[in-house]
């Protein structure tokens, strides 16, 4: 009896620390109740990396370089700037989500990324593009689906043959919808069903090298409130102002300026230091603004470079290059980022720094690069950000031979990866802060 009864005693008491005590500690350390991980900013959290490193490192062919990465299985892993995640963790989390963010910042992610646009009432929210809530969320499971730009349609299909004539579309974009709207959708794997004949089945269509078991209701996100979890995690912040798909000025007075500024704004209205932000863009004129309006914040401005679908271009071809690199330098763009096939040539069977590396160098640009776990299996050359190297390209291994000439030949600051673990851990290997 008398052990029965200490027993009741001590779960008394952990019942009344865990209702009085615990609250108490989480007002303490400004950490919401609902953060499972209980991080305050960079205080007391570890970098974990799972599996997957290890599985890419071992799927290498035999090298020195192999043999070093191995050497460096027990760690300890930290977080580094090299490693940023690609709108999260998206490989197997739904991009832009609560979720997949702490999933990034939790495998050592130093930098994290929202992708900027707004709602139809001129709110900033996390997407990788204004019209993508059919792929990315639960929208046309919802009434909402009624305010999309385009309803869904069942794909076609030849009576006679069963070939597809014409495939399932829809389009639903930020602008359709409210911001109190969008705070009620769900986020999923980006993907769609090009043969789907229903909404279930459109909403489907995730690769076979992703994963749907973490798609459950990824949490929507605005950029306000991914400034304030990236400060709780204690990461730097990549926001990519993306391209608007409805006619700018928006609503007859937002311009593309109000929207390049808005987003600046958010950073300082929240106090973060422009040293801790990166802002992006596709579009040469919102690094121009910035540049002229906001020097601080345009120090670390990342030019995406997305000219390779430009007619004319030539990454090969400096004579093709309009701005040039000098003239970026002269306009005040400290830093390029192309897709990372355009880094990279081939000397015979060694990966070597392209002229377009080298030319970026030269003229004393700092070199982002995009994106590592995006491509899938590597078994047959890696597809689009591997298609200058794809000869050499044969097992998943090989990313990290990618990985290792980008960092040591070509020097990028950093890469973006859609699962950061696999860039944490080269970078903690090879000592990169």
């Amino acid at each position: 009896m008398k052990k029965r009864t200490l027993c009741a005693l001590f779960a008394m008491l952990l019942v009344l620390t865990l209702v009085f005590v615990a609250p108490s500690v989480f007002a303490q350390n400004n950490v919401p109740e609902g953060n499972a991980f209980g991080w305050n900013g960079d205080q007391g959290h570890s970098v974990q990396l799972g599996p997957r490193p290890y599985y890419l490192v071992e799927d290498m062919d035999e090298s020195p370089l192999k043999s070093a990465l191995q050497k460096c299985s027990e760690g300890p892993f930290k977080r580094t700037d090299f490693s940023i995640g690609h709108r999260g963790a998206g490989l197997q989390f739904p991009e832009h989500t609560k979720e997949s963010y702490v999933a990034a910042a939790r495998m050592g992610a130093g930098i994290v990324e929202c992708d900027v646009t707004f709602t139809a009432d001129k709110e900033l929210v996390c997407r990788h593009s204004q019209c993508d809530l059919h792929t990315t969320t639960n929208i046309l499971a919802t009434d909402l689906a009624d305010k999309c730009s385009e309803p869904f349609s069942p794909a076609e299909f030849d009576p006679i043959t069963g070939e597809r004539i014409k495939a399932a579309s829809a389009k639903c974009c930020t602008s359709d919808i409210t911001l109190a709207e969008f705070r009620t959708l769900c986020g999923k794997m980006d993907a769609s069903n090009p043969y789907a004949t229903t909404v279930e089945e459109y909403m489907g269509g995730t690769p076979n090298y992703r994963t749907d078991l973490y798609a459950t209701c990824g949490t929507l996100v605005t950029h306000k409130e991914s400034i304030e979890l990236f400060k709780l995690l204690g990461v730097k912040m990549t926001p990519e102002l993306k391209s608007p798909s409805v006619p700018m000025p928006y609503q007859g007075d937002y311009t593309q300026e109000d929207y390049a500024q808005q987003m600046i704004d958010e950073y300082k209205a929240a106090g973060v230091s422009p040293k801790k932000v990166f802002p992006q863009s596709f579009n040469l004129e919102d690094l121009l603004y910035w540049i002229k309006n906001e020097p601080q914040f345009a120090r670390q401005a990342v030019f995406l470079d997305g000219r390779y679908g430009d007619f004319g271009f030539d990454y090969t071809d400096p004579t093709t290059w309009s701005p040039s690199m000098q003239e970026l330098v002269a306009m005040g763009v400290n830093i390029i980022a192309p897709p990372m096939y355009m880094l990279l040539a081939l000397d015979g069977d060694e990966i070597v720094p392209s002229v377009y590396a080298n030319a970026a160098k030269a003229a004393g640009l700092d070199i982002i690069t995009w994106t590592l776990e995006r491509s899938g299996f590597l078994k047959d050359g890696g597809g689009f950000y591997y298609q200058s190297v794809t000869d050499v390209i044969n097992n998943d291994g090989d990313a990290y031979v990618v990985l290792d000439v980008l960092a040591k030949d070509v020097g990028i600051l950093g890469i973006f990866s859609d699962w950061p673990a696999t860039v944490t851990y080269y970078g903690n290997c090879m000592r990169l802060k």
